[in-house]
C-alpha cells in the first residue's frame, strides 16, 4: 500500500455500565488494502467500531493503519506476505527486527491490541510449486522466538492462515479426514509447534470456490438453509460444506494427536461479482446465514459453538490480482466508498451502517462519443489499454455488468480508467472516440461508478472527527491527520 500520509488517531473509550450490546461475539473481518482509492485509516477504524466489528485481520504490517487501530478496542492479527519467509526464515535478527517495528512499537507506544500474527497466507496452495514449503516452519519459528525475546509470548501467538487443500478426505465423509499426503509430515511439525506454543490453527474455507472450480458441485450445500442434500457421517450430519469443510480438519487434527487444538476461520465469506455466481443475493445468503449460526452459537457436529471467524472481506480491493478469477475484487461487505452493498445483520442491528465523511468525484462519466465509428481499428487497443490500468472485471459473463451492447462496454471501460486516473481531463482523451457526460450511463443493475476522492486526490489537510455510539458505549476520536504531499 502506497504510504500517502501520516495518520495521528488517538481514542479515548468510556465503557459506561449496564450498556447492552448485542454484537456477535468475537467477530472478526479483513481488511485488505490492495485499493487504487483506500478509505483513510481512520475513517475505516470509524466503520469497524460502528458495526461493532470487535477483530480484524491485516495482511501485512501497514504502520498507518496499525496507528489508527491504536486503542481502538479492536483486536488486530497481522499479516506476513510469503514474499518475506525467506528472510525471516533465514535470520532470526530478520525476525527480531520485524517483530520490534511492527509488534512491539505499536503495543508498547501505540496501544495497539495485536494478538496474532500470521506468518504467510496460504503458503501451501499447489499453484506456488512448493515454492515456500521449506521456509514457512523456519520463519514461524523465528517470529515465535522473537516475540518471546520481546516479552509478547503470552499476548502474541503466532498462526499460519492455510488454504482447506492442506487437508482431504477419500471418501469426502469429514471423518476420513487427513492432511495432504505430499506435506502431511509438514503439516504435522506445524501442528506441533502451535500447539506447544498455545497457539491456533487458522484455515481458510470457501464453498464459492468450491462451486466456482466445479460447475457439478451442488449449489444449494453451499449455503445454510438446509435445503441441499444431506451427508451423513456415521450419524453425524452434515447439511453445508462449511461444517463438512471444518470438521474434515478437526479429523485430521484428531487422528494425529490434535484433538484440542483451536481453530481460527481465517477467511469466510462471497463474493458479489465477477462471475455468475458471484451477486448480491448468493452473497447477502451465505454471509447472513453465516451470522445467523454465529449468533445462535451454532457450531459443527464435532465443535459445538460459535466459530472464531473473520469474514473475507471488509472493503472491495480494485487493484488486486485477478489471477485467480475476477471476483477477487468482489469480495467486500462494503463497496472501495464504505457503502454497505446490501442488507447485513451482523447482531448490532438491522443491516450494516457506512462509512462517515466519504467525499466523491462530481457526478461526471467518460463514455463513448456518439459520433464515434464502433470500426475505428483504434477501439480495441483503447478498450484492452482502459481496462489493463483499471476495473472491469464487471464485464465478465455472468457479472453485473455482462450483459451490455458493444457501446456500452466501451463506456464502461473507458469510465473506469477516467475514474481510477482522478477523472483527470486527460483520461478521456482516447482520440476520437470518447467524451465526458453528466449524464449518468448506468444500465440497470451495472453501475458507472464515480471515484471517491482520496489520499492521493485530496489535498485537505486536516480533520477532526467525534462519535457518540448509541446503547451506553461512548468513544472521543481525537484525529490528527498530517498529509505530505
Amino acid at each position: 500500500m502506497l504510504s500517502k500520509g501520516v495518520f495521528t488517531v488517538s481514542f479515548v473509550i468510556t465503557l459506561l455500565y449496564g450498556s447492552l450490546l448485542t454484537e456477535v461475539e468475537g467477530i472478526g473481518v479483513n481488511w485488505g488494502s490492495q485499493a487504487s482509492h483506500p478509505l483513510p485509516p481512520a475513517t475505516v477504524v470509524r466503520l469497524l467500531l460502528e458495526n461493532g466489528i470487535q477483530k480484524v485481520k491485516l495482511f501485512e504490517a501497514d504502520s498507518e493503519i496499525l496507528s489508527a487501530l491504536s486503542r481502538s478496542g479492536i483486536q488486530v492479527m497481522v499479516g506476513i506476505p510469503n514474499d518475506l519467509l525467506a528472510p525471516l526464515a533465514g535470520s532470526v535478527a530478520a525476525a527480531e527486527r520485524w517483530v520490534s517495528q511492527n509488534v512491539s512499537a505499536h503495543v508498547s507506544s501505540n496501544g495497539v491490541d495485536i494478538r496474532y500474527v500470521a506468518v504467510g497466507n496460504e503458503p501451501f496452495l499447489k499453484a506456488f510449486n512448493k515454492t515456500f514449503e521449506s521456509i514457512t516452519l523456519p520463519a514461524l519459528q523465528n517470529i515465535q522466538s522473537a516475540i518471546i525475546k520481546a516479552g509478547l509470548a503470552t499476548q502474541v501467538k503466532v498462526t499460519v492462515p492455510l488454504n482447506a487443500d492442506v487437508y482431504q478426505s477419500a471418501s469426502n465423509l469429514p471423518s476420513d479426514g487427513d492432511f495432504r499426503p505430499d506435506i502431511r509430515d509438514l503439516m504435522i511439525s506445524i501442528v506441533k509447534f502451535l500447539s506447544d506454543n498455545g497457539a491456533p490453527f487458522t484455515i481458510n474455507i470457501y464453498p464459492f470456490i468450491s462451486l466456482y472450480n466445479d460447475p457439478n458441485f451442488p449449489v444449494e450445500f453451499a449455503f445454510f438453509d438446509g435445503t441441499g442434500d444431506p451427508i451423513n457421517d456415521n450419524g453425524r450430519i452434515y447439511n453445508n460444506v462449511l461444517d463438512a469443510n471444518y470438521d474434515t480438519l478437526v479429523w485430521s487434527l484428531q487422528k494425529n494427536g490434535f484433538a484440542n487444538l483451536s481453530i481460527i476461520v481465517g477467511e469466510v465469506g462471497w463474493p458479489t461479482d465477477g462471475d455468475k455466481n458471484a451477486n448480491m443475493q448468493y452473497a447477502r445468503r451465505y454471509n447472513q446465514g453465516f451470522m445467523n449460526r454465529q449468533k445462535a452459537n451454532r457450531g459443527t457436529p464435532m465443535r459445538p459453538g460459535a466459530m472464531d471467524a473473520y469474514l473475507f472481506s471488509l472493503i472491495d480491493e480494485d487493484a488486486k490480482s485477478i489471477q485467480p478469477g475476477n471476483f477477487e475484487r468482489h469480495w467486500g461487505i462494503f463497496y472501495i466508498d464504505g457503502q454497505p452493498k446490501y442488507q447485513l445483520s451482523l447482531g448490532n442491528g438491522p443491516g450494516l451502517i457506512p462509512a462517515k465523511g466519504v467525499r466523491h468525484m462530481a457526478k461526471k462519466w467518460c463514455v463513448l462519443a456518439p459520433s464515434a465509428n464502433l470500426q475505428d481499428p483504434q477501439l480495441g487497443p483503447s478498450v484492452s489499454y482502459a481496462c489493463d490500468h483499471a476495473d472491469c472485471t464487471s464485464l465478465g459473463y455472468g457479472s453485473s455488468c455482462g450483459s451490455l451492447n458493444l457501446a456500452q462496454n466501451v463506456s464502461y471501460a473507458f469510465n473506469s480508467y477516467y475514474q481510477v486516473s482522478d477523472q483527470l481531463d486527460s483520461a478521456c482523451k482516447f482520440p476520437g472516440l470518447s467524451v465526458t457526460t453528466t449524464n449518468d450511463p448506468s444500465v440497470g443493475s451495472c453501475k458507472f461508478k464515480i471515484m471517491i476522492k482520496s489520499e492521493s486526490s485530496d489535498s485537505e489537510a486536516g480533520a477532526m472527527v467525534s462519535l457518540t455510539r448509541s446503547m451506553g458505549v461512548v468513544l472521543l476520536y481525537s484525529v490528527c491527520l498530517y498529509i505530505l504531499l
